[in-house]
Formats: structure tokens, sequence, C-alpha cells
């Protein structure tokens, strides 16, 4: 599996981006002020993850994708630990990343890559987003803030 930085963000994997983010327009935003990078299989493309400078020294990992017959096979964890790497090839000091309430799987994943619960930004979804968003049988309101420190950076092993 290689992960590439995409050149031209018309190339953007959208069925992927949209399995982590249901709103064309943020996806939008965030790919026309961040680098998305891609992860093939050969030729094909199993996942994406999209890097944004947020300010000085920090940047967000966002939209972390992986296609569905790929799923639970580490590949995830792989793009996460790749995200933190670009990130402080591009000197972050600090890397955030947050998901959703509901979004259980995916707080476990950030956690065992070293990310830390840094706070809740309370009603996001309900916010941010037209349609309800339930997940694991949860409704997805609020957005679970997570960071880590580039400096202090080690990962939990599996």
């Amino acid at each position: 599996m290689s992960i590439d930085l995409l050149e031209n963000i018309q190339d953007a994997p959208y069925d992927l981006l949209l399995l982590a983010d249901p709103s064309r327009d943020h996806i939008n935003e965030y790919l026309r002020r961040g680098q998305c990078y891609v992860a093939a299989n050969k030729h094909e493309v199993i996942g994406v993850f999209v890097l944004l400078r947020t300010r000085p020294g920090t940047m967000e990992i966002m939209n972390v994708a992986v296609r569905d017959k790929y799923q639970g096979q580490g590949i995830g964890k792989k793009l996460v630990l790749c995200a933190i790497g670009k990130a402080i090839e591009q000197q972050a000091v600090t890397i955030e990343i947050g998901t959703g309430n509901s979004s259980l799987s995916q707080l476990g994943l950030y956690q065992k890559c070293g990310f830390r619960i840094t706070g809740v930004d309370r009603d996001f979804f309900i916010r941010h987003y037209d349609e309800e968003i339930v997940e694991n049988g949860i409704p997805c309101r609020d957005m679970i803030r997570l960071s880590l420190d580039a400096g202090s950076f080690h990962p939990i092993p599996s």
C-alpha cells in the first residue's frame, strides 16, 4: 500500500470522503485549504485523509476514511500514523483530530495512536449538519476533540 499526496483536488475520492463526512460543502472547504492524501493498493484507492494547518504550529487531521471492504485490517491506523508523520515533517507542534461522540471505534483508534481527549464541542453536529447522523445506534451530536503533542509522540502498540 502506498500513501501519496493528491496533486489535483479535482481527483479527490468523494465516495470515501463522504463515508467520514456527509457534507460535500464541508469536504470542499477543507480540501481547498488542506492536503489530501490517498492510500492505494495497486491501482485502487482504499483510504484517504486530509491534513489542514489550522494555526501556526498546529495541524488537524480531517476525514480519515477506509473503503468498507478494507476496514478492520489496520489501514485506518496506518493512515492516522502517516498523517501524524506528515504533520511532524511540516513542523507541527500540536496535531488535532475530532470525531463524533457516536464514533466509538474511531475514538479508540485515535487514543491508540497517542491522541488524548482535550474537549467536547457540544452540539457541533446539530449546528453544522442539516441531517441527523446516527452511528452505532447513537445520535451524533457532539464533536470529541483530541490532540497530540508531536514532541512526545509514542503510539500505544496494538
